[in-house]
């Protein structure tokens, strides 16, 4: 995947004439960070953390983040919240409370770039300029995007749910408590989602609280995929769908939700062959498509696709004369999974390229593998911790475990101590993924 993407740098003179001396200009900064999600706030604080290991310290207010949210979001924690686990609002803090005092935070929204002229144009119309881009948007997921969703969700009847909102993620676990006998059934559309296990997560932890509680012989649970197997890394997907037919799990491959009937509680899948099949539901788990942003999409900076165009191992961007242009996380076209774990990789080698851009001219020798992990939940007390990089090729951290076996050690990771390390370290730019708080060197 890396193979012919490598970014010609710019010489050092051409991209030093684009860093300013100082950010005293008004509205103008050294570093502009758009996005505050677990991408944003964690480089924004490594990048000013590493100045300051180099003996090069920025001032305060050299970074700013722009961001018009007023709260930021623990979204792997909505897993826990539909499973029983975890309490909604332990999942989210005001945004104001997690910006570090030497950082900026402009509380708007970017509506347009012109990195010709390394500036942004804000949905107030505020013009503001810096000398490297950092973009860290995030993913935006599509709910209209199946007809009838959004009418669903806010239906108290629908027995339509979804984890991936903060305002729905409890609406799972009342689902999933309330049903007695029916068909239970949980979706995930082809293409890009964040973290791609999280669809069957939540079914098998609904399933394994149905065994618990003595109604899983009285309720049927199919899994509706718009993939062709159980998941992308095949060391992973073979005992993902051996525990699938082993728990009586229905397998539907290649289908793809397209609407919903709440009323009479009809779902209609379209299939590979573009045909389309009604499904009688009791409880549907809804995963919604997902996409580029809208304020993304068509700008200088993106792909045909729609992400940030960036070099897959630097994170650079693509385009030379955008040399001062970086990004991570799920706004990028860096082809690995969108989850917070690809963004602990990501941020020390983003980190390291952009000071050494700025501070020589040229971008470092750090690369990124392309790691990322996915904590697969297969029930209480039980999961299979998948880890892998480019190539979807395993990349394991207990290699004297078998990791695509479940357990509980791992289960207590993603419950207990994951959270614990994403709001004291991960965001405050403290945590560097399989080095945990160590950050890593670059030779």
């Amino acid at each position: 995947m890396l193979a012919g993407r490598r970014l010609a740098v710019a010489s050092s003179t051409a991209l030093s004439s684009k860093f300013s001396t100082n950010s005293a200009a008004s509205d103008k900064y050294k570093i502009l960070v758009v996005g505050a999600g677990s991408g944003g706030l964690s480089v924004a604080n490594q990048i000013f953390d590493r100045f300051a290991s180099a003996g090069k310290s920025l001032n305060s207010g050299d970074i700013a983040i722009l961001d018009a949210n007023e709260w930021h979001y623990y979204q792997p924690g909505w897993t826990l919240v539909g499973s029983g686990l975890l309490s909604k609002s332990t999942t989210r803090r005001p945004l104001s409370s997690l910006i570090s005092k030497h950082l900026t935070h402009i509380p708007e929204n970017v509506k347009s770039f012109a990195p010709e002229s390394s500036s942004v144009t804000t949905t107030s119309g505020r013009s503001i300029s810096y000398d490297t881009l950092v973009v860290a948007a995030g993913l935006q997921i599509n709910w209209n995007g199946i007809k009838g969703l959004p009418q669903a969700l806010v239906d108290s009847t629908s027995g339509v749910s979804s984890i991936y909102s903060y305002d729905t993620c409890d609406k799972v676990w009342s689902d999933i408590e309330g049903l007695r006998n029916g068909n239970a059934i949980f979706t995930q559309p082809a293409g890009v989602v964040k973290c791609a296990g999280a669809p069957q997560k939540i079914m098998w932890m609904a399933l394994d609280r149905f065994k618990k509680t003595s109604r899983a012989n009285n309720i049927k649970v199919d899994f509706y995929t718009g993939m062709p197997t159980m998941f992308s890394v095949k060391k992973y997907s073979d005992v993902l769908d051996d525990l699938r037919q082993k728990r009586n799990v229905g397998g539907h491959f290649q289908h793809n939700l397209v609407s919903i009937d709440s009323a009479n509680h009809k779902a209609t899948f379209k299939k590979a062959d573009n045909t389309t099949t009604d499904v009688d539901y009791t409880t549907l788990h809804v995963t919604p498509p997902m996409g580029p942003l809208d304020f993304l999409k068509g700008s200088p900076i993106v792909d045909d696709s729609g992400y940030v165009s960036i070099d897959p191992a630097t994170l650079q961007h693509t385009k030379p004369s955008f040399g001062n242009i970086f990004a991570l996380g799920d706004c990028s076209s860096a082809p690995t999974s969108k989850t917070a774990a690809a963004v602990t990789g990501q941020a020390p080698v983003l980190t390291e390229n952009l000071f050494s851009l700025m501070d020589t001219g040229k971008i470092s020798s750090a690369k990124y593998d392309g790691y990322t992990s996915c904590p697969l939940l297969t029930g209480y007390g039980e999961l299979l911790l998948a880890e892998f990089k480019y190539g979807l090729k395993p990349k394991e951290s207990f290699a004297w475990m078998d990791q695509s076996r479940p357990n509980r050690f791992f289960y207590h990771l993603k419950k207990d101590v994951f959270p614990t390390a994403y709001w004291n370290f991960m965001v405050k730019g403290k945590w560097f993924g399989t080095n945990t708080i160590f950050r890593p060197s670059y030779t």
